[in-house]
């Protein structure tokens, strides 16, 4: 039995973000070239970034000719199209005609298999998509970001005779500390780590760049407003304690049978309700249960520093959602008989769905007359303001024969001015701390209520295996619900479930 305890917050003291001055990750507008031999007229090298020049003699030197060949980058990903990534490629080719950029699409259930096999018959990728959660157990199979890189370029110099030169051309690298300024505060928690894979002597480990986002995208509140409408709900939550009273006046039982006829929202239990681990996982965080601490999962502790509690605030939060589940809680609106909360939602069953931008197109193309928007996910309280963020970071394959090729694409990519015509076309919010994209986003109504949630975004390190965690808190629900186990000891089982994930090496 479920006793129904309010979700607390109270006890939970605000929280201020000092956030760093905002910083673009932006390259000069054009190569600079440092003058040795003599002053080189530079043609149709617009949008690339600051470099040294290593050799320059007219004509080129024979190891920068011998190197200026035609190169393949293999780029694999999950989720967009080719299209989607088109004009980045055209972009990076004007400039490097000698780079062709094979570009693949796999679907998610059949990309990591595809990823591991390939990557163990030395045929994989160069550069290949990985979630924001695999960073740790992809380490050993990735080539972290040079300190710099050197690759060919061609052009044409001289004011009277003009000919082709081929330059090698060094380049520093984005470090970590540019990094942290110019990209989210998420990015910079998943993407920077220390080298511990190859190095034994903690102190010569170094912190390194594993991989640079395109986008980042966080966890989104989707409502019906015709369901909400009927109800007499002007807007949807701002908050948890909202949330709960436009649950219960959504719902409808039939008196008679008690099946759910309208669910006011798809919460509640795990096996049905898509990203059941995120929306528990945003629970926690924002109630301050420190999921990760010294190493170790956290969240049936604690969090140090704040006084009052008389037991862990991920207790509270595990209530709060399981309740939505339970009939002998007033905002019972969804069990276990349910179909897919996605699926019930495209159907105008359910008030309030929790999924992603990527849903947004599902749903206009599945049900395209269902009268639906998008809201911020509610929060506990405005001074603490907590997002869940689920992205995917392009990295470089520890086996490719062109590193330098492959971090200079990346790094080109994700810079500002390039990057926005990636953001701009298929309508995703940006991994960049910068001033001038937020503010664009939060002009775009299509892109504001993610946009408002990203300086705000966080994740958590799941461990050697996120699936694993996923799957310790689907158990931790179905055994709580069923009555097998009381929530504090199911809470302890996911933790030693989810601790033996991170030091399990795989």
């Amino acid at each position: 039995m479920i006793k129904s305890v309010p979700f607390e917050t109270k006890h939970l003291p605000p929280t201020t973000y000092h956030l760093p001055p905002t910083t673009y990750h932006l390259q000069p507008k054009q190569y600079m070239l440092k003058q040795i031999c003599s002053k080189i007229l530079i043609l149709g090298v617009a949008g690339a970034i600051l470099f040294s020049v290593t050799a320059c003699v007219k004509g080129g030197t024979a190891e920068a000719k011998k190197s200026y060949k035609s190169e393949k980058i293999v780029w694999w990903r999950v989720w967009d199209n080719e299209d989607a990534v088109s004009g980045l490629i055209k972009a990076y080719r004007d400039i490097h005609p000698n780079v062709t950029i094979e570009y693949r699409k796999f679907r998610y259930e059949e990309y990591e298999k595809a990823l591991l096999e390939a990557m163990a018959e030395d045929r994989g990728p160069d550069i290949f998509s990985i979630n924001n959660t695999w960073v740790e157990r992809y380490k050993s199979k990735l080539a972290p970001l040079p300190v710099s890189t050197t690759i060919p370029i061609k052009y044409i110099a001289g004011s009277v005779k003009k000919e082709e030169v081929v330059e090698l051309v060094t380049k520093n690298s984005l470090t970590p500390a540019q990094v942290k300024k110019n990209f989210l505060d998420v990015v910079a928690g998943d993407a920077l780590s220390k080298d511990n894979v190859n190095e034994t002597d903690p102190s010569k480990q170094a912190v390194k760049i594993w991989g640079l986002p395109l986008n980042v995208d966080t966890l989104l509140l989707f409502y019906n407003k015709d369901l909400l409408a009927n109800a007499g709900i002007a807007e949807p939550p701002k908050n948890w304690t909202e949330f709960q009273d436009q649950v219960a006046k959504i719902t409808k039982v039939d008196k008679e049978t008690g099946d759910i006829l309208v669910a006011g929202a798809g919460i509640g239990t795990a096996n049905n309700v898509a990203r059941s681990f995120d929306i528990l996982s945003l629970l926690m965080m924002q109630n301050l249960a420190p999921m990760i601490e010294n190493g170790a999962a956290g969240f049936d502790k604690k969090p140090k520093g704040v006084e009052g509690l008389d037991r862990p605030p991920g207790v509270g939060a595990l209530e709060y959602y399981l309740q939505f589940a339970s009939p002998l809680y007033s905002g019972y609106s969804w069990n276990d008989k349910m179909p897919n909360s996605y699926d019930a939602f495209a159907k105008g069953k359910v008030g309030f769905f929790f999924g992603y931008s990527y849903h947004r197109d599902q749903l206009r193309a599945q049900a395209p007359k269902l009268n639906f928007n998008i809201a911020p996910v509610p929060q506990v309280g405005e001074g603490q303001k907590v997002n869940y963020a689920n992205y995917w970071i392009e990295v470089v394959s520890e086996k490719t024969k062109i590193p330098s090729y492959a971090w200079d694409f990346l790094q080109f990519i994700t810079a500002e001015d390039r990057v926005a015509l990636y953001l701009d076309k298929n309508k995703k919010t940006t991994a960049l701390k910068s001033t001038k994209l937020i503010n664009k986003q939060l002009a775009d109504e299509e892109l504001a209520v993610g946009a408002e949630q990203l300086l705000t975004a966080k994740s958590w390190y799941h461990g050697q295996s996120p699936t694993a965690a996923e799957e310790a808190f689907k158990e931790m629900i179905n055994v709580i619900l069923s009555g097998a186990m009381k929530i504090n000891d199911a809470l302890t089982q996911a933790v030693m479930k989810v601790n033996y994930s991170l030091n399990k090496k795989l």
